[in-house]
């Protein structure tokens, strides 16, 4: 019995196989055998963030620097005839940013030196185990902040109404002390009831949230306060549907991302993009549940910051981890916690001169995937 090629009714063979490679959330692009770009599908233009005109018949070196395992993959293709995988490879440009991808080649049969070339990100995959530890995280500062409130601050009072009494029955030289007791104990119950936000257990009050409304709010706020002198620049895809959330808790997660882009040294001008867009094909399992949520939803921050330190990346979301003198290292510990209640996840990419943060969010009434 013979094959025949898959067809829809009314539809070429050609044209049903690109809807085809277009339906895949892998980025796929057929190279020849001078490395020119042939085909690209519709993830390779979310892959390399540009059209399918601007890919086709151009160098992949264009796209992709050419020092990287890519190209020596390739020429292997390319000399053995046979299909090649490999896994845990970093692209990284201006570009595209940095990627973390799993690769395959394949030669195109009955073709003159064509090879097709899918790649499959999977900076999602990697940083999706990090959710499970942001969960973690989060449930022992919960924790950790609820016995605070409790056997913490009653305490703290205590021992501030202690001190303001000695202040009227000590000598003068003697004030500055118990004024130092007042000021010290002020400040862990601040730093307390900052975290009494990681134990607030009640129900997020979700609706249909616009996302570009949030982030313009987000905007005035940090142009009028910590963000003065900053370049703020916006890139929103308007096609984008709501967001399925709660309005200031978004805002507060998006003000603290900000709020660390500004503040991070920087060398010239400082610049920060707020970005949206929509990722075919991300989705994420729930725990305690059989589906994947779909989190299409993708807003970034970017900044021209010199980057994060390397000793601080793989506990950037972990409570009391931060590189500011005065940080308490809360913020974006807090920034996962949201994210996580909202179902969504969170990842970042740093290099000198160039962080992102990336937020992927449900859409409203999102949708499951058995």
């Amino acid at each position: 019995m013979s094959l025949r090629p898959l067809k829809r009714p009314g539809t070429s063979p050609e044209l049903f196989s690109a809807a085809i490679l277009d339906s895949l959330s892998e980025a796929v692009v057929v190279v020849d055998a001078g490395r020119l770009i042939q085909y690209a599908n519709l993830s390779a233009e979310q892959f390399f963030g540009v059209g399918r005109a601007r890919l086709v018949g151009h160098p992949l070196d264009e796209f992709v620097p050419d020092d990287t395992p890519l190209f020596s993959l390739l020429e292997q293709v390319q000399t053995s005839g046979g299909a090649l995988a490999e896994n845990g490879i970093t692209l990284a440009s201006p570009r595209i940013g940095t990627r973390f991808c799993a690769l395959r080649l394949s030669p195109v049969a009955d073709s003159d030196g064509l090879i097709a070339v899918s790649l499959v990100e999977q900076t999602i995959a990697r940083n999706i185990d990090r959710q499970m530890s942001h969960r973690s995280a989060a449930r022992s500062v919960s924790a950790l902040a609820a016995m605070l409130a409790h056997e913490v601050k009653n305490p703290l009072s205590g021992i501030r109404g202690a001190a303001q009494l000695l202040e009227q029955s000590v000598p003068d030289s003697d004030r500055e002390l118990t004024s130092l007791i007042c000021e010290e104990t002020d400040r862990i119950v601040a730093l307390v009831d900052r975290m009494e936000a990681f134990a607030d257990g009640r129900p997020i009050d979700r609706g249909p949230i616009n996302i570009h409304q949030v982030l313009n709010h987000v905007r005035r706020l940090s142009e009028n306060g910590f963000g003065k002198g900053v370049r703020f620049i916006e890139t929103y895809d308007p096609s984008l549907p709501e967001v399925h959330g709660d309005r200031d808790q978004l805002i507060q997660v998006f003000l603290n991302l900000v709020k660390n882009a500004c503040e991070t040294p920087g060398d010239g001008e400082r610049e920060i993009e707020l970005s949206t867009g929509f990722r075919h094909g991300l989705r994420l399992a729930v725990p305690g549940q059989q589906a994947r949520v779909n989190l299409p939803l993708v807003v970034s921050v970017r900044d021209n910051g010199r980057g994060v330190l390397d000793e601080i990346r793989a506990h950037m979301f972990d409570a009391f981890v931060t590189n500011k003198p005065t940080g308490t290292g809360l913020g974006l510990a807090l920034v996962a916690k949201i994210i996580n209640d909202h179902g969504g996840a969170i990842e970042f990419d740093s290099e000198p001169g160039r962080t992102t943060f990336r937020v992927m969010l449900p859409m409203q009434f999102p949708q499951t995937v058995p």
